[in-house]
């Protein structure tokens, strides 16, 4: 698989506690040079970095980022601000605690609340497949779906572990024909990128992709 195939295919992300302005700044240049799907930044940077890419590259952020167990209202209005200050795409994070204990109204509730909020914008759910059992993965395949969101997402990066080929081949064979799977967290060369492209992933988060890409050149 072509590396630029594999680029346009990516997240380029940046979600460190410490990443600052210049760093952000350096993340949407990779993005533009490299011409990724989009760049996903902690919200406090949206607004600047969307003045700063205008409408040549998606700025994506995260909600309820990186446990999911704020309030839905809570997760409504970060995700209102992030829209407000210029987002084109939202990752939103589900309470797992909801999952784990088989309320799947509730989950599929907030949902649906955030799929109103973002309206036509691009809306992926994070499931954090590393602590839910493969009964569980199928079931929020199943409420994603109904939900409407755009992706199911395999990982935050910030829990016990990240995206699987495992995994996504599960999410990729059991969400609606209109969900895509976006895998996360750990993806940790070009191979392994091309690997879950093969095995369905749509989109990937991931540092690391550009990171290759820059080697193949050089560090250009």
């Amino acid at each position: 698989m072509d590396v630029k195939d594999i680029l346009m295919r990516c997240d380029h992300t940046l979600l460190s506690q410490s990443a600052t302005w210049e760093d952000i700044k350096a993340l949407c240049d990779d993005g533009l040079k490299y011409r990724t799907a989009s760049v996903c930044i902690p919200p406090c940077f949206v607004k600047k970095a969307k003045e700063y890419v205008g409408d040549e590259l998606a700025v994506c952020t995260v909600i309820g980022f990186p446990n999911g167990y704020n309030a839905t209202s809570v997760k409504s209005y970060e995700a209102r601000k992030a829209i407000e200050d210029g987002a084109d795409e939202i990752d939103m994070v589900i309470n797992v605690g909801a999952v784990k204990a088989g309320d799947y109204d509730y989950v599929l509730r907030e949902i649906k609340t955030l799929r109103e909020v973002c309206g036509s914008r691009i809306l992926k759910v994070i499931i954090e497949t590393c602590l839910l059992s493969d009964e569980e993965k199928l079931r929020m395949c199943e409420v994603v779906t109904e939900a409407g969101a755009d992706y199911i997402k395999t990982s935050t990066g910030f829990s016990t572990g990240g995206a699987t080929f495992e995994d996504v081949k599960l999410l990729y064979e059991n969400v609606g024909p209109m969900v895509k799977v976006k895998a996360s967290g750990g993806i940790k060369d070009l191979d392994a990128a091309a690997e879950f492209i093969r095995l369905g992933a749509d989109r990937l988060g991931t540092s690391r992709v550009v990171k290759a890409a820059k080697a193949l050149e050089g560090g250009k």
